[in-house]
């Protein structure tokens, strides 16, 4: 799978998850007589929040657990040891870990649509891109052939596609077929649990009626790619927008 780009982020980010709600509640501490017990749960929810806001699911964990820690040692008696006597404290402190976990599922769950809606844009996006450079004509073949490959490129997250007229003749070859399944060597092949094959190329034929009239080939050389089967999918869609032309020109 492709690297996450927020990667080299993550341990500052749950740095920071854990020292924000900490720092917090020492702030928080100074102000014991005139802040209510419920205003500083809140405040520390609003930080977990923060932190799941990122889309790292340990880096809101992690703040969850440092603001109940924090919460019980500078907030509740007696303070600055992980013991609560009063059983009104133990309630807001479980309550308050309780509540900021569920709060950073929440959130993350949000993330992960907020995600999938702009992944779906942008296969779109890519869709209509290649359907426009194939209908309207004003590219030459080959220039569409290369805008298709580009999208499916992105799409896959692989490093490169390139398109060959013709059928594919090489059976060690994986097919990818028009349902978005993966054959090689006869099998099928889970892709998002496996990747796409390594240095090997994986074909996507384009079919124009009965017959095959050319196919891209996608490689993966540096390290898998972990595609979803609606990736695939759109990767066989973006394909067939070439299978009105042909080798000598348009339909």
């Amino acid at each position: 799978m492709a690297a996450d780009a927020g990667a080299p982020r993550r341990p500052w980010v749950r740095a920071t998850a854990v020292l924000a709600p900490l720092l917090a509640c020492v702030i928080l501490s100074a102000f014991r007589d005139d802040i209510t017990t419920v205003t500083s749960a809140l405040i520390l929810v609003v930080l977990v929040v923060a932190a799941a806001a990122t889309g790292d699911r340990p880096a809101g964990l992690l703040a969850a657990l440092s603001a109940g820690v924090g919460f019980d040692l500078f907030l509740t008696a007696p303070y600055l040891r992980l013991v609560i006597t009063d059983a009104e404290d133990i309630e807001a402190t479980v309550l308050l870990v309780v509540i900021s976990l569920v709060v950073t599922e929440v959130a993350l769950w949000g993330y992960r649509q907020q995600r999938r809606a702009a992944r779906r844009a942008g296969y779109l996006d890519g869709m209509l891109d290649a359907a426009r450079a194939a209908i309207e004509g004003d590219l030459p073949v080959g220039a569409v052939h290369d805008v298709v490959a580009r999208h499916i490129t992105d799409v896959l997250g692989a490093e490169d596609c390139r398109w060959f007229p013709g059928p594919v003749t090489d059976v060690r070859i994986a097919i990818l077929g028009h349902d978005g399944v993966l054959i090689r060597n006869g099998r099928e092949v889970d892709v998002e649990r496996s990747g796409l094959p390594v240095d090997e190329y994986v074909a996507i034929p384009v079919h124009r009626g009965a017959d095959v009239v050319g196919h891209f080939l996608v490689t993966a050389v540096s390290h898998p790619h972990f595609p979803t089967h609606e990736q695939l999918r759109v990767a066989v869609l973006l394909a067939r927008q070439v299978a009105p032309l042909d080798a000598g020109g348009r339909a």
